[in-house]
């Protein structure tokens, strides 16, 4: 019988250092090869994969449920986090061995972590982030403060705003983490904000309206699988099993979506209700990086220079491993 073990780290307003240090005070507790959903892995090392709290990450509850790892000799301790910068955090210190994170969110933190490689895409939409404005604002015009999560959330409003013709300098930018973002809305501390699910609905629930999703002005996002350069290079194998697995995991969250949001109810507390509609507006699929999602990548980069966040462009054709899955599985 398998055994899983979640380990859920939400880390809600403290700082990416704290939660290193957290996550290394607990590691001495979960590297028992006991642990984890592959329990009985032939080589005994427990490879811990960052994912988040929402239901994008769906594939990974369901190769966990499925014991999808197991079936290929691993041991996977799936370790959530609330945002995705902290899991790329845990990966750059070595507390975990791989992510699941979005493209602009990793982007982003490319220059302080050069060696990130993202090695395929699982998942990507137009429509699973959503614009949501508070009661009394009637058009885009009237906003003043948007609260923004660092990275994916922070691009989405920025190009939203330039695509109402709105300068960005004019709005206040509110730095918070997405479990606090509803209540500044309701509150009326901000006019809006954009954010995946379930920030759209509990906004909703609380008086906001969703006005439009990021695909209506021509913005979508990937989800990538991440590794760090130095651990790959001498745990390719690992890497290509954790991938077919996911593989499996995201055709099986398509066809099976009852399946992938029971799992993702147990694991993350999520109700299947929103998982299911998730799975509606996302599509999972893992396939390769590609030359043309590197011009893509490249322009995402260029945002955080040309809004100061960065003091160089970060390297995605380095970062970003070009037809690696399939080069990598080539005659499996």
């Amino acid at each position: 019988m398998q055994k899983r073990v979640i380990r859920r780290h939400p880390f809600a307003g403290v700082s990416a250092l704290s939660a290193l240090m957290f996550l290394t005070a607990c590691s001495a507790a979960t590297t028992d090869s006991a642990g984890g959903s592959g329990a009985g892995a032939a080589n005994g090392t427990t490879v811990r994969i960052a994912v988040g709290i929402d239901p994008s990450f769906a594939p990974f509850f369901l190769a966990d449920e499925q014991g999808l790892w197991a079936e290929r000799g691993l041991d996977v301790e799936l370790v959530q986090f609330g945002r995705g910068g902290e899991g790329v955090d845990a990966l750059a210190g070595g507390q975990v061995q791989l992510a699941g994170n979005s493209d602009t969110t990793t982007i982003g933190m490319l220059q302080q972590n050069s060696g990130l490689r993202s090695l395929l895409v699982y998942e990507e939409s137009g429509r699973y982030l959503k614009v949501v404005l508070r009661p009394g604002v009637a058009e885009p015009s009237q906003i003043r403060k948007m609260a923004v999560v660092p990275g994916l959330s922070e691009l989405a409003a920025t190009r939203f705003l330039e695509s109402k013709d709105i300068d960005t300098k004019s709005v206040e930018f509110v730095t918070a983490d997405p479990p606090e973002i509803p209540a500044l809305l309701q509150k009326g501390d901000v006019d809006g904000y954009v954010l995946w699910e379930p920030w759209p609905a509990k906004g909703t629930g609380l008086g906001g309206k969703v006005l439009e999703t990021t695909g209506d002005y021509g913005l979508s996002y990937a989800h990538w699988l991440i590794t760090d350069n130095k651990w790959l290079s001498t745990n390719k194998t690992t890497a290509v099993k954790i991938a077919q697995a996911l593989q499996e995991a995201a055709r099986l969250t398509e066809s099976d979506p009852d399946g992938a949001a029971s799992a993702t109810q147990k694991a993350a507390n999520i109700p299947t209700a929103q998982t299911l509609k998730a799975i509606e507006e996302i599509d999972f699929g893992v396939r390769d990086i590609t030359a043309q999602d590197l011009k893509g990548y490249t322009a995402t980069a260029k945002f955080y220079v040309d809004t100061g966040k960065v003091e160089a462009q970060p390297d995605v054709t380095r970062a970003a491993l070009r037809g690696w899955f399939t080069e990598q599985t080539k005659g499996s």
